[in-house]
């Protein structure tokens, strides 16, 4: 099982992706960075959350490991 630190660390790296990639799609959308750049934001904080209790909810689960 992964520790919290690593879940936390490896969730802020994607999102970080993430963030680059839906400032980008926001702008082209907007035609504004700060709306595109807002929207991303709001994207990537919702994301990070959903993340960290998915990967903590799965390391609970034993199914499908080899011990």
């Amino acid at each position: 099982m992964d520790s919290g630190k690593r879940t936390i660390l490896k969730a802020i790296v994607w999102n970080l992706l993430g963030l680059a990639t839906m400032a980008l799609v926001g702008f082209l959308a907007t035609g504004s960075v700060a709306q595109g750049g807002g929207i991303a934001l709001a994207n990537t904080l919702v994301g990070l959350v959903c993340y960290v209790v998915y990967e903590r909810l799965w390391s609970r689960i034993t199914w499908g490991r080899h011990v």
